[in-house]
């Protein structure tokens, strides 16, 4: 390398300052009181929980905002597709009575009450409460369980994995799964003696600061795909003495594996319950490969 970046590296590798992770906790912690006072919400169950980034501990300084999901527990959106012949008559499902349009509605309405007018923008996915001098800002998304159901079980009953699922308002359902998500992080995490969501930090600052900088091929990636990406590297890589040939030895192996479809065809998010590069996807494979060759050439290694 042209640059020592092992002490920049080092910084980025580093989880948010006390201060900010107590501005995230104080938004976390309004919009469950948010939730929680709002009487047409009181009768349902609810469950009000972090998510992404925030929650995994993998938000880096430039990208510190709170997601957190607001879930319906009363009802829920439910999947076959896994499922061994069986159908929504075998399980006796009905409509529910409280459609997830009027939750949606009462979830804005719940935190308009809380932070004003002016303090929510609603978004075609998530509500975004605006940050101030106490808290950091927040994206809260009002969503369903989501049932995938995938075989019935000796005992009669139907086994399920859990997820959330939520309407856009320009139309689209969006299915995610958080839980998978941060367990998955964790196991990998440990596995690798802390060294996965210290990379994935070095990583996602690398590409905001690729973006600051203009380089377009840095333009189209999201934190979450770059966490995905480094969840695809084998636990063996994450074994240098030293955070840049963590890195090196990462990029190295995603370049290789994403140059063509066949070797990371398989490949799922970190949750393991989505493919990373199939249909409906925000990204594409040859995105991914375009940002790892020119994350190396900033970096300057050889």
């Amino acid at each position: 390398m042209s640059y020592d970046w092992e002490n920049t590296f080092r910084a980025w590798a580093k989880p948010l300052s006390d201060t900010a992770q107590t501005k995230c906790e104080n938004a976390e912690r309004m919009i469950r009181a948010a939730i929680r006072e709002r009487p047409t919400l009181q009768q349902h169950t609810i469950e009000v929980f972090p998510q992404g980034s925030y929650r995994n501990n993998t938000n880096v300084r430039e990208d510190s905002d709170v997601d957190i999901c607001v879930r319906y527990m009363d009802a829920f959106f439910s999947d076959f597709t896994f499922a061994q012949g069986f159908t929504s008559a075998d399980i006796g499902l009905t409509d529910a009575a409280y459609p997830y349009s009027q939750f949606k509605a009462d979830v804005e309405a719940a935190l308009v009450q809380k932070f004003g007018r002016r303090g929510v923008t609603r978004g075609k996915k998530a509500f975004d409460i605006h940050e101030n001098t106490y808290r950091i800002d927040a994206d809260v998304v009002a969503c369903f369980e989501h049932r995938r159901y995938t075989y019935r079980r000796v005992d009669g009953s139907y086994a399920y994995q859990s997820g959330t699922e939520f309407i856009a308002d320009d139309g689209p359902r969006i299915i995610n799964w958080p839980q998978q998500q941060y367990d998955n992080g964790v196991t990998k995490n440990t596995a690798t003696s802390r060294r996965f969501k210290a990379v994935v930090r070095i990583i996602k600052s690398l590409c905001n600061q690729m973006v600051g900088e203009g380089i377009d091929a840095a333009k189209p990636i999201p934190s979450f795909l770059i966490e995905c990406l480094v969840w695809n590297v084998p636990n063996n890589l994450f074994v240098h003495d030293t955070y840049a040939g963590d890195v090196r030895k990462a990029l190295i192996h995603l370049y290789q594996q994403t140059k063509d479809d066949s070797p990371c065809s398989e490949w799922g998010e970190v949750s393991e319950c989505k493919y990373l590069f199939r249909s409906g996807q925000p990204w594409t494979r040859v995105q991914a490969n375009a940002f790892v060759v020119a994350a190396w050439q900033y970096l300057g290694f050889t």
